[in-house]
């Protein structure tokens, strides 16, 4: 095969990829409004004062949890650039987690260190003051701060990893102190990423989900998301779900073409990269002023880990392995997770090679392709399930289409952030070898095996695995379609959750936190420590 027909064949099977996650994405959206002969009423909408009130708490929701989230981030990650100490890569691989831990357990370990009956509501009695009120929007914005500052700080530290070390040696040479290396190298650097970081969050918090209807509290802490469905679930009404998610695609759209035009680039890669060599000299106070910027900070994200640990202990492990309920809910959400995150890598790794293929030469058309893998970003999977849901009916047993949804919709959930792990490594690649390959002249299978392969390996297990843990912790779909026989953990604990079982519930957050963790290290290692996998 000539180079320009393996360009011709990736850019066909990237377009047919994309072809299909748009296809599977719009085609829930119109076979809802087709099958229910759904007619958004706008002019209802536009006078209805409850809606007024959802759209105003999910872009004010959104809005703050991004400032917040950004704003700790960029003291998180210099002091975490600055800092030289031997657990600096193991910190950032911490970071990794909040990503790895599923929503819901993440908001039941929220509720154990900040609720009513928290941990640090229990010291505040103990001092004498009120205990903190958790429900509405103050627990919201500290769920989204912990699941999106580490993600901010990531991206931030991988900004400033890409300083040419010329700059680092220069500031060393002028003994720059830290104030004006902050304003003369770090901030702009960081600030190239803010508009990608906050873009990336606000999006994230505006279809968020989970947590808000966990944490929400009531009527008044409702998001766009929640109110879809609740529109389908309990009021079966899809003219206004349509309405709302119309709603919700202008108002990400909107926010989509203003980070655009800031220069934000919504497919920024994560990275943990190595450390760039700085010279500048530390002081003892600024070495301090580090320390305490990175243990509150560390200690931020890692307590609520500390408290699943700790309350799901204390619930009977041994009981609950045994039920068989529990066993059914595991063996299905496995059964989905490898299903979910195996039709993602596949329609990722498409995409991203018909990306690199394009090239420099047709910007348009590889950023079309971006948008199209992004585009669950700002269509509501809720309504996307029910669409199809309503769609499968028609040709099958309504309970045996579930977990096709389920499975269809967890995969296009997990492209946006595959292709953001796997693009950066294979265009750094191209980048390095790509011009020896063309003349090498090599292509198809060759290329993949010897250029691509090997560049992709390690990301293609750190995508494998980000992938399985949104699948593993997916409530959104299930929250639609789950039943008495198709029930999934997540599914499990928030029936636990909501018949006051507490202890049952810490102890189902453990073990599907520990079940998440666990298999994104095997899968992460299985794929990237096969070093002969490509050869």
């Amino acid at each position: 095969m000539t180079g320009t027909g393996d360009r011709r064949l990736r850019i066909g099977l990237g377009l047919g990829a994309a072809a299909l996650l748009a296809a599977y994405l719009g085609g829930g959206f119109v076979v809802l409004f087709v099958a229910t002969d759904a007619v958004p009423d706008a002019r209802s909408l536009v006078g209805d004062s409850y809606l007024h009130g959802v759209v105003l708490f999910t872009l004010e929701q959104a809005l703050l949890s991004t400032l917040l989230a950004v704003a700790g981030a960029v003291p998180l990650a210099v002091a975490l650039h600055r800092a030289r100490f031997p657990g600096r890569a193991l910190v950032l691989r911490l970071f990794l987690l909040p990503q790895a831990l599923p929503v819901l357990v993440g908001g039941l370990a929220i509720i154990t260190i900040w609720g009513r009956n928290g941990v640090l509501s229990g010291a505040l009695v103990s001092l004498g003051l009120p205990r903190l009120d958790l429900y509405g929007l103050p627990g919201i914005l500290i769920a989204h701060v912990f699941f999106n500052l580490p993600l901010a700080a990531r991206l931030m530290v991988a900004a400033l990893d890409r300083v040419p070390a010329e700059s680092w040696k220069l500031a060393g040479q002028l003994a720059l102190p830290p104030l004006s290396t902050f304003r003369l190298i770090e901030w702009p650097a960081i600030r190239t990423m803010l508009p990608a970081a906050a873009s990336l969050i606000f999006m994230l918090c505006v279809t968020s989900f989970t947590l808000v209807l966990v944490l929400g509290g009531g009527p008044g802490a409702t998001t766009l998301e929640v109110a879809i469905y609740q529109a389908l679930r309990y009021d079966f009404d899809p003219s206004r779900a349509i309405a709302l998610s119309l709603l919700q695609i202008g108002l990400t759209a909107a926010i989509l073409a203003l980070a655009t035009r800031l220069g934000g680039d919504v497919a920024a890669g994560f990275g943990l990269g190595g450390q760039a060599r700085r010279y500048d000299r530390r002081s003892l106070l600024a070495t301090f002023g580090i320390g305490c910027i990175l243990v509150p900070g560390i200690a931020f994200i890692l307590s609520p880990f500390a408290a699943i640990l700790v309350r799901g202990l204390a619930a009977d492990l041994g009981a609950l392995l045994a039920d068989p309920a529990v066993q059914r809910a595991a063996a299905t959400s496995l059964v989905i997770a490898f299903a979910a995150a195996s039709l993602s890598l596949v329609l990722s790794a498409l995409v991203v090679l018909a990306i690199e293929a394009l090239g420099e030469t047709r910007q348009g058309a590889a950023r079309g392709l971006e948008l199209a893998a992004s585009l669950v970003l700002v269509i509501s999977p809720v309504v996307v399930g029910a669409g199809w849901f309503l769609a499968l009916r028609q040709v099958t047993d309504v309970f045996a289409a579930a977990p096709y949804v389920v499975v269809a919709t967890n995969a296009a959930m997990a492209v946006p952030f595959a292709v953001r792990i796997l693009g950066p490594a294979l265009a750094s690649a191209n980048a390095e070898s790509g011009r020896l390959a063309d003349s090498l002249g090599l292509a198809g299978l060759a290329r993949l095996r010897y250029v691509d392969g090997p560049a992709m390996q390690a990301p293609l297990g750190l995508a494998f695995a980000f992938a399985l843990a949104i699948s593993l912790g997916d409530l959104g779909a299930v929250a639609l379609f789950g039943n008495q026989d198709f029930i999934t953990l997540p599914y499990l604990l928030l029936q636990r959750m909501g018949s006051y079982r507490t202890t049952d519930a810490a102890g189902l957050a453990l073990i599907l936190g520990v079940l998440c963790l666990g298999l994104m290290l095997l899968a992460e290692r299985g794929l990237a420590g096969s070093r002969g996998a490509f050869r």
